[in-house]
């Protein structure tokens, strides 16, 4: 980039303080929610009258924000997940808070293996654990430590929410032979779980809330492609669905308002997760009055939070790709949002931020990277979106300048997809002077279910070369430098960046892959039960599959790798464990590559799958910085 360029201090942008998962509490005038405005995260409780918020923990809660927090019932205490060092084998605590920074911190659920809150009754939390083999839920009782298993399923269970009567829990879980199915259940005490008839053999339903007359379940299901919102009756075993037939986006269903009269949900559409608004009674519906951009919401549909503080009022977090999270009051009856939180900027003007422009591109899903076989099936030509962030837009950038770098930056999941919210590390990377394009490549979601769902028996196949066109079309940008164009990713990103350096060796410059995958069967004897379901799902079975995962594991072509390569993992990473990154480094190694020369390697100390603490960004944001202007 010219001389004139001013990135934007890697230390300021690294520490600018974030907000993570706001809770309503159930007297609806305080917001629980982390904060790391002390360099640390911490639980802050904020009040809806005054907007002012203050810490209540002083190291008490994890410094990664990754889990969410839930109030209890009766409002007195935060429930909150606690794990070692990132490695998200997570206990239950529950954080009673006092005048200052001194709470009240009850174990409530410990186990060797993963806790995960789903929802909280009245003196009784549902929680999932793989701890007794695969993922599914229990009851815990608060008042005398007793906890109950509410289902065994050999399948992974998902969501969990208790009905209005504190018995009943609706939940997802799977008996169908096609792993990738979903489907809607209902426990009730003493009884065989109930199978709701909604959606079809291979289809995603879920059940998000009730409505409060406990006789009606919140649900989305995307039998017809794109995902619909509806109202499924328990006593009729009718389903109403809200979203129109001929609806283009898919829609999710995230909580229903207090009275019942209204529900909330989430649009996506390029690349933006729009909150929206449906009435029960008419069936209309609105977005809400926001700049196009990702509503948290879609996390609080995860983890039942509460997001209603009346009828009327919705708190909501919401960014877009060149402007931080705000937490935001909506009040619906008006169709008007005011700041609660507004984003800090320290001494940065927000301008220096880059928005993003969403492009298409065409693929065809070839070449794959490592040969054309039958295994995977032909791939079928699709129109890929994807953000481009210019870093010319930025407000010291020449017009003129015609030899810009690039980088290709490549989503994990792989179900998951680069939407409009505020992107610490892409918006780094542009002030850095660097080009950013984020393909969302086959197997993303926002595009509806056959979309998803075309990377199931090809992993590092088709959507590889999604990814490898949305290089070629960054590098013919006319002011892009084609031969300074890098990709980097974490998680299934990272595993894409080994995919590509090898499978594509001479395309990209170079390439930064942190916590990334390399061997598949050794990722599917180390991982967590549920994710080793996850794996299956998408690459069919380990040992009658064997030669497809074979060949879609890069350590598999370590010897191909040409240009430069930094590797970043957690040690105590347990999705995509460290070994996976070792056995890459290596294999660099045997064949006579030196660290620090030919590539990079970094193992952080007490870190995971990845961490929202300040210190640690500031860590990885120094590595890659280093490594992009050594090599692009």
């Amino acid at each position: 980039m010219a001389a004139d360029s001013e990135p934007v201090p890697l230390e300021t942008l690294a520490g600018l303080p974030e907000f993570y998962h706001p809770a309503v509490a159930p007297d609806g005038d305080r917001v629980a929610l982390y904060y790391d405005g002390t360099g640390r995260n911490e639980l802050h409780l904020l009040d809806r009258a005054t907007g002012d918020h203050r810490p209540v923990t002083d190291g008490e809660v994890p410094r990664d924000a990754t889990w969410h927090l839930r109030w209890g019932a009766d409002g007195e205490r935060v429930l909150c997940h606690r794990d070692d060092d990132g490695d998200e084998q997570n206990d239950l605590v529950a954080v009673a808070p006092g005048s200052g920074r001194s709470p009240s911190v009850e174990t409530l659920v410990a186990h060797d293996g993963q806790a995960q809150l789903r929802d909280v009754a009245d003196g009784s939390i549902l929680y999932a654990s793989d701890h007794g083999g695969q993922l599914n839920c229990y009851r815990h009782d608060m008042a005398t430590g007793t906890t109950t298993r509410v289902t065994d399923h050999d399948q992974p269970v998902f969501g969990g929410v208790f009905a209005p009567d504190g018995e009943r829990v609706a939940y997802v879980a799977n008996e169908s032979d096609r792993l990738e199915n979903r489907d809607v259940y209902l426990a009730v005490p003493g009884e065989d779980p109930r199978h709701l008839d909604l959606g079809t053999d291979g289809s995603e339903t879920w059940a998000v809330d009730w409505f409060p007359d406990g006789d009606r379940l919140l649900v989305d299901d995307d039998s017809d492609d794109t995902s619909r919102i509806g109202i499924h009756d328990l006593t009729t075993g009718t389903t109403r669905w809200l979203t129109p037939d001929a609806a283009t986006h898919p829609e999710k269903s995230v909580a229903v308002a207090p009275g019942g009269e209204r529900v909330v949900g989430v649009r996506e559409r390029r690349a933006a997760t729009m909150p929206l608004v449906y009435d029960v009674a008419s069936g209309e519906a609105r977005e809400l009055a926001l700049p196009e951009g990702a509503a948290g919401l879609e996390g609080q549909r995860w983890s039942g939070a509460r997001v209603f503080a009346d009828d009327d009022t919705l708190l909501l977090g919401h960014s877009t790709a060149a402007r931080r999270r705000t937490l935001y009051e909506y009040d619906l009856a008006a169709d008007e949002a005011r700041e609660r939180l507004p984003p800090a900027y320290g001494d940065l003007d927000p301008s220096v931020f880059v928005d993003a422009s969403y492009v298409t591109y065409g693929s065809d899903g070839t070449p794959k990277p490592f040969g054309d076989d039958d295994t995977g099936g032909a791939p079928d030509h699709y129109d890929i979106g994807g953000l481009l962030f210019d870093p010319r837009d930025g407000p010291s950038r020449p017009d003129d300048a015609t030899d810009v770098p690039g980088i290709v930056y490549v989503h994990g999941g792989p179900h998951f997809q680069t939407s409009r919210r505020f992107n610490v590390y892409i918006q780094f990377l542009v002030s850095q002077g660097y080009a950013v394009f984020a393909p969302n490549y086959r197997g993303s979601t926002g595009r509806g279910r056959e979309f998803r769902h075309a990377i199931h028996g090809d992993w590092g196949g088709a959507e590889q070369a999604d990814i490898a066109a949305g290089g070629r079309w960054l590098m013919d940008r006319d002011w892009v430098d084609a031969d300074r164009v890098g990709v980097m990713g974490g998680s299934f990103g990272g595993y894409s960046v080994f995919c590509q350096l090898t499978g594509y060796p001479a395309l990209w410059a170079a390439g930064i892959a942190w916590v990334g995958i390399t061997d598949l069967h050794r990722l599917y004897a180390e991982d967590m039960p549920h994710f080793k379901h996850s794996l299956r799902t998408q690459m069919g079975d380990p040992e009658d599959d064997r030669a497809l995962w074979r060949e879609r594991s890069p350590i598999e072509h370590a010897d191909a790798v040409e240009r430069p390569l930094a590797m970043y993992h957690g040690v105590n990473d347990p999705r995509c464990p460290v070994e996976q990154s070792r056995l890459f480094r290596d294999a660099l190694v045997d064949r006579g590559l030196e660290a620090g020369t030919d590539f990079e390697y970094e193992e952080p100390q007490a870190e995971g799958h990845g961490s929202t603490d300040i210190d640690r960004k500031v860590r990885q944001f120094e590595f890659m910085a280093d490594f992009l202007e050594r090599r692009l």
